[in-house]
């Protein structure tokens, strides 16, 4: 559990003994729109991305989960027995602790600090929400581009990033052509490098 939040012995011991293990390759839909929450993931390895779909098929980047935290929208919905408002993918092969929901559900009532992570990831994902928001009401595409492969350089830890410009624009919710066309802008003012299939950030 070295890789899951500092709980103490009695919270982690609980951890393993209701939870399961599962392992998903990269790009698999974990949880998806519309179906109904029965495990909260904790993400002991690799990350995830949570979309939002909208009736035109279109998908905007919300956030990303990291080893350690897991999905609020999954325990919120799961608490009040509602369909998942979200999309989970795995980013890269990840390894998910999935807890049972009504364990996590009694363990708000019995571990403080279960309780105190709880409405830690809710002020987090809370706050990024707000920054969607924000770049999508206010901010260019070039800036919303930049911020989304920062985002991405932070989560494989490499300038260099392995995708087309066809995930990204997915991504950030627009067409290929125009990632394309922006792209090759922010390339000509020595922003990235492109190559086939890769994106540098310089």
């Amino acid at each position: 559990m070295s890789e899951t939040p500092l709980f103490t012995p009695l919270l982690n011991s609980a951890l393993l003994a209701a939870g399961q293990i599962k392992s998903f390759p990269a790009d698999t839909v974990i949880i998806n729109e519309d179906s109904y929450i029965k495990s909260i993931p904790i993400v002991l390895k690799g990350s995830i991305r949570v979309l939002r779909t909208e009736e035109d098929g279109k998908e905007i980047l919300l956030y990303y989960i990291m080893p350690g935290e897991s999905c609020i929208m999954s325990f919120l919905g799961g608490i009040h027995q509602e369909t998942s408002k979200v999309k989970a993918v795995a980013e890269e092969d990840v390894d998910i602790l999935m807890i049972p929901l009504e364990k996590a559900g009694e363990w708000v009532k019995d571990f403080p600090e279960w309780t105190d992570y709880i409405f830690k990831l809710y002020h987090k994902r809370f706050e990024e929400l707000l920054g969607v928001v924000n770049a999508v009401a206010f901010q260019k595409l070039d800036q919303r581009l930049l911020q989304l492969m920062q985002q991405k350089t932070a989560v494989y830890h490499s300038k260099e990033l392995t995708m087309t410009h066809q995930q990204l624009a997915e991504e950030v919710g627009t067409t290929r052509e125009v990632v394309s066309r922006v792209l090759k802008q922010m390339e000509n003012v020595g922003l990235i490098e492109l190559g086939r299939n890769k994106i540098t950030l310089l």
